[in-house]
């Protein structure tokens, strides 16, 4: 074993984005969707469904995404106790949603801008299986058809990342508003993908993996609306399920930015030429055992251990194959650490 301090020029750090599918099938496109009737069933159900890529008692299912309603009222669910008024499930979802995203209990959302927003104290949204996203949702690659029921008809919605790629903040949160388009944008669409009144058709967090629908100006396009009824579950959340496995389309991919340390191992023509392995020298007395070596070593470098001023090994690299080395070569190997 031999050792060598590093220089400062022998280190470089590299980031790289790296895109991937979002859903648990390996494909962008999830087309079938399934819930649990037993998480329905169960207290979380009040709160959220959870839907699954295949049917909740196969082998390989895997949670996607949630969904919720939250409702500034509490209204579309029973009350948790009925001598408080407007304390349900559905205004803790809308509570969590605003201390998360507004930072503001005293705040509202509004949908769109400019000249077309819409402030609403309802909201559906879509909350993405923290490990599907990874670091975020891939800007331009959200695709979503919801369908209402009877025939009336489809909506496809996207980000707006490719109308306005300057991003753009709510609070300390980086959002894009949701709109009827594809892959990004809305195309030569009327009022580029908005609603006429009801702002745009919600907003897309892709560091969250959050999306909240703006109940408003989707009532308007398939007539899905929510039920905002008092202590009584309006079944919102089945509502929004309903229309997305109709529409039977969810296109999203996940982004991450992976920083590698790259450390450049050399290994000059005098360095690194014999071993301390025990076929190599005299175990009693330290002498090389062939004669031949003396002179002319030949040694195969496989692993390179990386250790901080302490002697202490915190990083091992293997070799993919055997590196023959002696005075006549020279090695330069480099180190990939991925973080």
């Amino acid at each position: 074993m031999s050792f060598k301090r590093l220089d400062p020029e022998d280190f470089l750090v590299s980031s790289d984005s790296i895109t991937s599918t979002m859903w648990s099938t390996g494909v962008p496109t999830l087309t079938s969707f399934f819930t649990s009737s037993t998480q329905i069933a169960s207290s979380a159900g009040s709160f959220y469904y959870s839907v699954y890529q295949t049917g909740s008692g196969e082998s390989n299912a895997e949670v996607q995404f949630d969904i919720a309603y939250g409702d500034s009222l509490g209204s579309g669910s029973a009350l948790y106790n009925s001598s408080v008024p407007g304390v349900s499930p559905t205004k803790t979802i809308y509570g969590q949603y605003r201390s998360l995203i507004l930072e503001d209990e005293n705040s509202s959302f509004i949908f769109g801008k400019g000249n077309n927003t819409y402030t609403t104290d309802n909201f559906w949204v879509i909350n993405l299986e923290r490990a599907r996203y990874k670091q975020s949702i891939f800007p331009g690659s959200l695709n979503l058809e919801l369908s209402g029921s009877g025939g009336i008809g489809s909506i496809f919605l996207t980000d707006d990342s490719l109308d306005n790629p300057v991003s753009e903040f709510l609070g300390a949160t980086r959002v894009y508003q949701l709109i009827s388009g594809s892959n990004g944008t809305a195309g030569a669409l009327a009022n580029s993908g908005y609603v006429a009144g009801s702002g745009s058709y919600g907003l897309v967090f892709p560091d969250l993996g959050t999306i909240l629908i703006n109940p408003a100006a989707v009532s308007q396009s398939i007539r899905l609306s929510p039920s905002r009824s008092n202590n009584s579950d309006g079944l919102n959340n089945a509502k929004l399920f309903n229309a997305i496995r109709l529409g039977a389309f969810f296109s999203l991919n996940s982004q991450e930015t992976l920083t590698s340390d790259y450390v450049f191992v050399r290994a000059r023509n005098s360095e690194f030429n014999y071993s301390e392995n025990p076929s190599f020298i005299a175990g009693s007395t330290g002498e090389v055992i062939y004669s031949q070596f003396i002179n002319s070593p030949q040694v195969y470098l496989t692993t390179i251990g990386m250790y901080n001023d302490s002697n202490e090994l915190i990083a091992v690299a293997k070799m993919s194959r055997p590196l023959l080395k002696d005075f006549t070569k020279e090695a330069l190997v480099r180190v990939k650490l991925d973080f």
